[in-house]
């Protein structure tokens, strides 16, 4: 009867004992106080006769007439959402999921099981739209994309595209695109499609866009009644005939939606673009006329003549998009111009005055929103309103979800890295701990209080490089607080290359830096009870500074055990402890090897992937992870870390560094990658080898020992020199290989110069390395030269160990030493004069000179090898000693640089720093080159880079070589 929705009036007892059976279902076997329910039903009673004719009462049955008066409305009326209502209720009831209805996209899911979970937090409740606080949402954009051209959508027939690569990453989502618009795709459609699934400014848009559409939605529910909200606008339309209701009421929605909204991005050079005919600027006009509600904020500056000289006037204008062109709304005269300090910051601050409303989004040009989270905004600003005076938070911190996981291993190790500081991390440093400051994504902030109170953003030159978490300093030094709230999420998109992260990671730790030395960390510390204040520093800089602590540590271990192998102290404890059968002094040696497994930093991570898809999927993806060599990524991690920290601590100079917001990985050359890595990895990496051999080969404790204490730091340095090239796209490919030591070659043979960039030459990167150490105070390069001189202890103690010296101990060996040292930098000079002088125009004389010289040097070796017995081993040692001397000398000259460039003894530096760095070159690219001629080797790379990609069936060496060619 129910399944085909009879409606006659004989029906009528069969629907009452359903309905019976329904009541008595829930109250007897779902309900736990069932005789309360009961008694609040069967309230009524009925006085009645008996056989004997006494009257008694009794309770009637739920839905039973009495004398004939139905209490049940049956049949349906043959219109009216009653019946439709019935039907609703049996589906309901009656409809099991099955696994086709269940989305088949993974992101889908994730959406909805997310948005589902969230209902059930704590979530204030929601006012009417008229009613809740009006936001506004700035986002600063600089030169990013703001959507694919045509050219990088489509590209010749031996080049893979972006369009191809998006159509093999998301196939789904190409084909219901292709199905929801059919024959009717038109390239700018294709456009958007594509640039709505990589880091564009069209994505943030659209997604910040979604909290205009869902304020109308809910206005639309606000002013309508049940009754018309089942018959929508166009019923209502209908029944009132009158055709222009619907439009009165659009227009209606619409002011409202932007009465409680607006968005502003600040675009700081959109005048300059658009004078000079860059495609960006039209873009951005174009998203403009497909959002009308956009604001577009950008610096105009112009020169007026003013008694008959230029004057430059600078203008604050605020744009929208009138007949697909610009029109201007206000325009701020501005006193100069306005970018004077960190260029983020500023191009923030001049469009704040455009923007409105109670509170304000901060928004970066990564990011993305969802639609189901932004009809949780009302909720959210609600948190303003909803706690005690003394405890209104000034900040409110939202979650994140990292939607470039998928790309590669190591956008997958950047996302559960993130995911867990935005989920775990951040719920404890807003609560207990207190210390949550402002990270600059996602943040809502208290306008008013911000605006009186300095601002939202810190713009002062090189100290406010994180112009962010001074921010969240300046909100809790002036009695504000800061919150945490997980049942809302924004999309973030992060680096998803190496050399992307890596640049990110050093900005990151420059800012952190400067942290360190700013007054507001200062003052944060000096108001803090001593909890918070250690809360605050191991959750800031704290980390960063154990980093550096932690490197630090290894290299005082080693020149400890440097020390006691070269002066035989290691020898006599050990034997000593042998012959008293002492077995500590090897085990307290070897414990520290325990300490630096690092699986114990991935913990907090594994316990938010735990909360987040349980504790078996967490342990599966954290074994996942080790099988792609997770382990190595962190550990390079590590070291940028803390180099880009001390450094920046000890000179300065901390800087901005764009990482682009590209979505297709790429092969980098290895002139890229030396540049990038050089001083900060490959050179400590070196040294570290360095330690490592002179300890072997001097050691006196047995092989267990030694291995116990030596092998988490073998695979640091191996880490540090290779993690480059074992993370880059094509990395062993031979056809790689030979362009990237042509292209090596070629970088390191250019003559430098003015005007010559570091990326052509290796002279002008020499210069520009060192650049910070020109402008580094008395006291940092003293400091400077005290570390230089660790480079020098190897000479001191390898020279007595030769056999040429015959163990003595003289302090004239020593002084020996450096003579040779010297007749190296004399013969260097003088093939240098020759070079310059002779390899014009006197060819052969010059040919002459160097083979007379390399003649003297062989002779020299077969002399001291007859009559001091110089053997092989000896050699080995002399350039264990020798090459970190050199380097030490390199390093001091640079600090020294500003004294002595102008003499003639620079000219031979600089040859020996190109020696030096072409040595280090070779050597790198010797085993990757090795490596290269198995093809199996670049087979297991790009899988273990690629391998969500490869569960995919994305064959993704076509996009590396295509993406290389285009570069």
């Amino acid at each position: 009867m129910v399944t085909q929705y009879s409606n006659k009036q004989g029906l009528q007892y069969e629907v009452t004992i359903l309905l019976q059976d329904i009541i008595d279902t829930l109250i007897q076997d779902m309900l736990v106080d069932a005789q309360s329910v009961l008694d609040q039903i069967n309230y009524s009673e009925t006085l009645i006769s008996d056989n004997d004719g006494a009257f008694d009462y009794y309770k009637p049955e739920l839905f039973a007439s009495i004398s004939s008066i139905s209490k049940i409305r049956f049949p349906f009326p043959a219109s009216g959402p009653l019946k439709e209502q019935v039907k609703r209720l049996y589906l309901l009831l009656n409809t099991k999921e099955k696994a086709a209805e269940v989305p088949s996209n993974s992101e889908a899911r994730r959406r909805i099981s997310f948005f589902a979970t969230s209902l059930f937090m704590d979530m204030p409740a929601a006012p009417k739209v008229r009613s809740m606080l009006s936001f506004s949402i700035v986002t600063p954009y600089f030169m990013e994309e703001v959507k694919f051209s045509d050219e990088e959508l489509h590209s010749d027939q031996d080049e893979a595209s972006i369009l191809s690569y998006m159509q093999k990453i998301y196939p789904d989502e190409w084909t219901n695109f292709l199905e929801r618009l059919g024959t009717n795709v038109k390239s700018e459609d294709i456009r958007y499609w594509a640039s709505f699934r990589g880091q564009t400014l069209s994505r943030t848009v659209r997604g910040m866009m979604y909290y205009r559409k869902a304020l109308r939605l809910q206005a639309f529910l606000d002013r309508t009644n049940d009754q018309e909200l089942y018959k929508g606008p166009v019923g209502t339309e209908r029944e009132q005939n009158k055709r222009n209701i619907h439009q009165s009421l659009s227009t209606e929605l619409d002011a409202l939606a932007d009465m409680k909204f607006s968005y502003v991005i600040s675009c700081q050079k959109f005048g300059e673009q658009k004078s000079n005919g860059d495609a960006h600027a039209q873009d951005i006009i174009d998203l403009m006329a497909r959002y009308p509600a956009l604001r577009v904020a950008y610096i105009e500056e112009k020169e007026i003549i003013v008694d008959n000289m230029p004057h430059k006037v600078y203008s604050s204008v605020l744009i929208k998009a009138e007949n697909n062109l610009d029109q201007e709304i206000y325009r701020i005269k501005l006193p100069g111009p306005p970018i004077i300090g960190e260029g983020k910051p500023e191009n923030q601050n001049h469009a704040i005055i455009f923007t409105r409303g109670e509170a304000l989004q901060t928004i970066d040009m990564n990011q993305d929103n969802y639609l189901e989270e932004a009809y949780k905004m009302r909720n959210v600003l609600q948190e303003f309103v909803r706690h005690p005076r003394d405890q209104t938070p000034t900040i409110l911190g939202l979650r994140e979800h990292i939607f470039t996981g998928s790309v590669s291993s190591l956008a997958g190790f950047m996302s559960y890295q993130e995911t867990s500081f935005v989920t775990i991390g951040q719920r404890f440093l807003a609560d207990p701990l207190r210390v949550r400051f402002h990270y600059g994504h996602p943040d809502i902030f208290d306008r008013m209080f911000h605006l009186t109170r300095g601002g939202i953003s810190k713009a002062s030159k090189t100290i406010n490089l994180s112009e962010d978490v001074f921010a969240g300093y300046n909100s809790i030094l002036r009695r504000g607080h800061i919150t945490y709230n997980e049942y809302i999420q924004v999309g973030k998109g992060r680096d998803v290359g190496l050399n992307q992260i890596s640049k990110f990671e050093a900005k990151v730790a420059n800012g952190n830096s400067e942290q360190t030395l700013s007054r507001d960390i200062y003052r944060l510390a000096r108001r803090f009870d001593f909890f918070r204040m250690l809360s605050c520093y191991f959750t800031t800089v704290g980390f960063y500074f154990n980093s550096l602590i932690s490197v630090v540590g290894v290299y005082v271990f080693l020149y400890g055990q440097l020390y006691l192998v070269l002066s035989g102290l290691q020898s006599a404890l050990l034997i000593k402890a042998h012959h008293q059968n002492m077995k500590s002094l090897e085990t307290a040696l070897a414990s520290q090897s325990f300490l630096q497994l690092g699986l114990l930093t991935g913990l907090p991570m594994v316990m938010e992937l735990g909360l987040e898809k349980g504790f078996r999927a967490a342990l599966s993806d954290f074994i996942l992870m080790q099988l792609q060599v997770a382990s190595v990524f962190f550990t390079f991690s590590l070291g940028t870390k803390a180099h880009y920290y001390g450094r920046t601590i000890l000179h300065g100079g901390a800087k901005y560094r764009p990482t682009g917001r590209k979505f297709v990985v790429f092969h980098a050359s290895f002139t890229e990658n030396y540049q990038l890595y050089s001083r900060s990895h490959f050179v400590k990496a070196f040294e570290l080898i360095f330690l490592l051999i002179i300890y072997h080969l001097f050691r006196k404790s047995d092989g267990k020992f030694h291995v116990m204490v030596t092998y988490s730091t073998w695979f640091m340095a191996m880490t540090w020199l290779f993690a480059p090239f074992l993370f880059n796209p094509a990395g062993f490919a031979w056809h790689k290989i030979v362009d990237d030591w042509s292209d090596w070659n070629r970088w390191m043979m250019n003559q430098g110069g003015i005007g010559v960039q570091p990326e052509k030459s290796w002279e002008s990167w020499w210069n520009a390395e060192n650049a910070h150490l020109r402008y580094s105070v008395l006291s940092s390069r003293i400091i400077e030269v005290l570390l230089c001189l660790r480079f020098f202890v190897y000479q001191y103690g390898l020279v007595y160990h030769l056999k040429i010296s015959h163990d003595n101990k003289n302090f004239l060996v020593y002084l020996l030493s450096w003579v040779v040292i010297i007749s190296i930098v004399g013969l260097v000079k003088l093939v240098n004069c020759a070079s310059r002088q002779l390899s014009s125009k006197h060819q052969l004389i010059f040919r002459f000179i160097k083979l007379l010289t390399f003649l003297a040097v062989v002779t020299s070796f077969i002399l001291l090898s007859c009559l001091c017995k110089l053997s092989i081993m000896d050699l080995i040692v002399c350039c264990l000693a020798f090459i970190p001397t050199g380097w030490g000398l390199l390093l001091i000259v640079q600090v020294l640089r500003p004294k002595i460039e102008y003499y003639a003894i620079w000219e031979p530096i600089q040859v020996i720093a190109h020696a030096y760095d072409y040595g280090m070159g070779t050597l790198l690219f010797f085993p990757i080159a090795v490596l290269a001629w198995m093809p199996i080797i670049s087979a297991i790379q790009t899988r273990v880079l690629f391998n969500r990609a490869f569960s995919r069936q994305l064959q993704i060496q076509p996009f590396i070589i295509g993406k290389t060619k285009r570069r």
